[in-house]
This record gives structure tokens, C-alpha cells and sequence, in this order.
């Protein structure tokens, strides 16, 4: 498990690593920093001298190995267009952003499992077939054209929902939430179901391909042969097995969601980093745009390391291969 542990580590600096290589990039081949740092009057001179105080005259390797160390400690510099820190932008966007794919993901995991389920063990019913429906709706549909057309449903039409914000929220000191007011509440119901529709759709797919293959095995026709019932068989042994793929797909779409999130917050002007990187490309402010990058690797690679050591603890079957190839 620790042999298991390390290796994983190691692969995620290497590839944290390459991103940092790919945001370093941005600052030398978009546009020069100096230009987006300084007026039109600036002399030459001053120019020169405010290069050669950032660095930028030093070589590539030691202005990447700069750039790398500052990145670690989670500073990305000052921004061009806000004449903020970066990590500060960030600090104030990034709970409204992980909030939204929070609330995303556990409406993907509450409706699409069950749905999953349901017409995997009914694929007759009526039901099951308005389940397929929907879920075909929401592959196909655009996420931004979700987006729309629940904002015209219950903000135009019927006035129930805000139609963008984040409503009123609270500071908890280090964190601020809207999931403790009402309007909160109602200002993410909408944007949490645009983001998270086509994640719902996909986890009720593989869930149910996943669940009839199952169904299919030896040991659930031994397990039906010794009597058990089927509610015994069907969510004791058949989800349980289901599961273990799900896990692996949930975490990595979880992922997804939160870099992703770009078009869902730019629908309802939601208040996160995915509506800050739109911006910043609009102003090619470059320090936003390679430290969003940066954050967003980081938040796969956390995830990925997340869902490699619950499939490890999860299937019996990684544990015996490598104690079987540890033994040769």
C-alpha cells in the first residue's frame, strides 16, 4: 500500500510538473508582461529596469524554476487587469466554485444511481423509459442551452428562481456560503442542475449497463440458487459490485465539473473561478489564466490519487494481484 502510495505521489509531481511547464509558456509566448504591467508613456529605460527587476532577463531554466517554487507556495503573482494577487482573486471565487460542483455532483450521485438502478431491474416499466429519455435530453442537449432554457422556465416565465448571482451569503471567516440562506439556496438550485445533468445521465448509463451485466454473472444465479431474495441479491451482491467502476468514473467527472464549470458560470454570472478565466482571456491576463491551469491540474491530480487508493481499498482484487506479484 505505501510502495502503491509513493508511486502515485510521484507520478502526480511529474505531471504537476509539466502543467507548471505549460503555464510558465503562457508568460513567454502571449503577448510580453512588461506591455500589460506598464503605460504607453513608460520610457525605454524604465522598461529595461522593471525586466530586469521581475527576472526576465534570467534564463529560461532559472525563471521556470522561479516560477515552479512560487507556484508551490501558491503564488501566481499580480494580476494585470484587478492590480490583485492572484491568490487572493482566487481565495474570494474559489468556495463559490467548489460549492457549485458540490452540489453538482451530489445531484449526479442521488438521481443517477437510483435512475441507474430502476432501469437496469425494470426495463420494461414506463418509468424506465422516461428515465432513458431524460438522460438521452441530457447528453445531447448543450449545457449552456440547459442553462437557458431553465432560466427562461423559472425566471421568466414563472419568477420562482433568480435568474443569476449567488444570492445572499455568509462569511464563515476562511469560507463563504450561500448554502445557509434561502436565496443562496435557490440562486444555486439552477446553475447545480446545469452542471451536474449530463454528469446524472452518464452515471445512470454506466450504472445500469454496469448493473445488467452483473445480473448476468454465475455467482448471482448461485446466489438466487441458495434462495436468497431478490432484494438480497439485487443490492447486496449485484450493486455492490456495480459500484466499483462508478467510483473511478464519479471521482474523474467530479473533476470535470469543477473545470468545466466555465459555461455554467458565465449562464448565470455565478461568482467563481470559471467566470474569472473567461474574463482573463477577454484581457489576456495572463497570471488568472496559467494559475487557473495550474489549480485545476492540481485538482485532478488530487482526485485522480483520491479514486486510485478508494478503487485500491474498494476492489479485493488489486490488493491480491499485488500481493501475488509480490511473492514472484
Amino acid at each position: 500500500m505505501i510502495a502503491f502510495i509513493v508511486r502515485r505521489l510521484l507520478q502526480s509531481i511529474v505531471v504537476m510538473l509539466v502543467v507548471a511547464l505549460l503555464a510558465f509558456s503562457m508568460f513567454r509566448y502571449i503577448g510580453d508582461p512588461i506591455n500589460q504591467m506598464v503605460g504607453v508613456e513608460t520610457s525605454s529605460e524604465e522598461r529595461a529596469e522593471l525586466r530586469e527587476r521581475l527576472g526576465l532577463n534570467d534564463p529560461m531554466l532559472v525563471q521556470f524554476g522561479r516560477f515552479a517554487a512560487d507556484a508551490a507556495r501558491f503564488d501566481f503573482g499580480v494580476s494585470y487587469q484587478h492590480k490583485k494577487p492572484v491568490s487572493e482573486l482566487f481565495a474570494d471565487r474559489l468556495p463559490a466554485t467548489l460549492e457549485l460542483a458540490f452540489l453538482s455532483a451530489v445531484f449526479a450521485l442521488a438521481c443517477g444511481i437510483p435512475m441507474g438502478v430502476y432501469t437496469a431491474l425494470r426495463r420494461d416499466a414506463w418509468l424506465s423509459k422516461v428515465f432513458l429519455t431524460v438522460s438521452l435530453i441530457g447528453i445531447s442537449l448543450p449545457t449552456f442551452l440547459i442553462g437557458i432554457l431553465l432560466i427562461f422556465v423559472f425566471s421568466v416565465w414563472l419568477g420562482w428562481l433568480p435568474s443569476f448571482g449567488r444570492g445572499e451569503t455568509v462569511d464563515l471567516g476562511v469560507w463563504t456560503t450561500g448554502l445557509l440562506t434561502v436565496s443562496g439556496w435557490k440562486a444555486a438550485l439552477m446553475p447545480s442542475i446545469t452542471l451536474g445533468l449530463f454528469q446524472m445521465t452518464l452515471i445512470m448509463r454506466l450504472v445500469r449497463s454496469e448493473m445488467l451485466e452483473v445480473l448476468r454473472t454465475d455467482y448471482i444465479k448461485f446466489a438466487r440458487a441458495r434462495g436468497l431474495s431478490d432484494r438480497a441479491v439485487h443490492f447486496g451482491h449485484a450493486l455492490k459490485n456495480t459500484l466499483v467502476p462508478v467510483i473511478t468514473i464519479t471521482g474523474l467527472q467530479l473533476g470535470s465539473i469543477i473545470a468545466f464549470a466555465i459555461i455554467t458560470e458565465t449562464v448565470f454570472q455565478w461568482p467563481g473561478m470559471g467566470l474569472l478565466f473567461l474574463q482573463a482571456i477577454q484581457n489576456v491576463d495572463i497570471p488568472i489564466m496559467a494559475a487557473y491551469l495550474i489549480l485545476i491540474a492540481f485538482f485532478f491530480v488530487l482526485i485522480n490519487l483520491i479514486v486510485d487508493l478508494l478503487y485500491y481499498a474498494v476492489d479485493p482484487r488489486l490488493r491480491v494481484d499485488r500481493a501475488t506479484s509480490a511473492g514472484h
